[in-house]
């Protein structure tokens, strides 16, 4: 007889916890059609606050893209600053290469009398300068090779280079005048400069051609 109660009782309890998950299923599934309703409704509610809409068309235009700038190569830009720093020797002498005139002009070999004289008649013109006063030796040759590199670069054919007449130096010595005819005969892309002419600058300048 006590058998049959247990068995009756976990019966009972048996129904009763299928109830409660009947419930809770129902109740999970109320709330899940609840929700939808809820979504439904604003969903309604949103498309009639903004009314009827319509696709922009679409446009012949094309889009812009602007390209990235190419990396920097820091490394090469220094390795090519040395270079010119380096090509540029306090050590050469310039004397053996400049006519015997008192403007100690210079032609590079190959180039003819006729160009040196177009030169100091001022036959081309001055496109752009580079003002050495209040340089020191090292920063005025540093200047000077920067100076020429992108003179070429841009297409320059004539440019001026004024490096003072030295009456504020020590001794009143021009120390940049001789430094500067010196540096311009190891260029390449130089091939003849003189000094320039009263109006541009007269013994304190150079009138310098370029290669074209």
């Amino acid at each position: 007889m006590s058998g049959s109660i247990k068995d009756f009782a976990a019966l009972k309890t048996m129904r009763a916890q299928l109830k409660a998950q009947e419930e809770a299923r129902k109740a999970a599934e109320a709330e899940r059609v609840r929700r939808e309703q809820e979504c439904r409704r604003d969903a309604e509610l949103f498309r009639r606050s903004i009314g009827d809409v319509a696709p922009l068309p679409n446009s012949d235009k094309a889009e812009s893209r602007i390209p990235r700038p190419p990396p920097i190569a820091r490394q090469h830009l220094a390795d090519e600053q040395a270079a010119l720093e380096e090509s540029l020797s306090d050590e050469f002498n310039v004397d053996t290469l400049l006519d015997t005139d008192h403007e100690l002009s210079y032609a590079r070999t190959g180039i003819g009398p006729d160009t040196l004289r177009k030169l100091r008649r001022g036959h081309w013109v001055i496109q752009g300068q580079l003002d050495l006063h209040g340089l020191r030796r090292e920063e005025a040759r540093e200047a000077l090779a920067d100076f020429l590199r992108n003179a070429v670069k841009r297409g320059m054919r004539c440019v001026r280079i004024i490096h003072g007449k030295g009456l504020g130096s020590i001794n009143k010595e021009p120390v940049l005048k001789s430094k500067v005819r010196s540096w311009l005969v190891q260029k390449e892309e130089v091939i003849a400069f003189c000094q320039a002419r009263a109006a541009d600058g007269g013994a304190g300048a150079l009138v310098v051609l370029l290669k074209a």
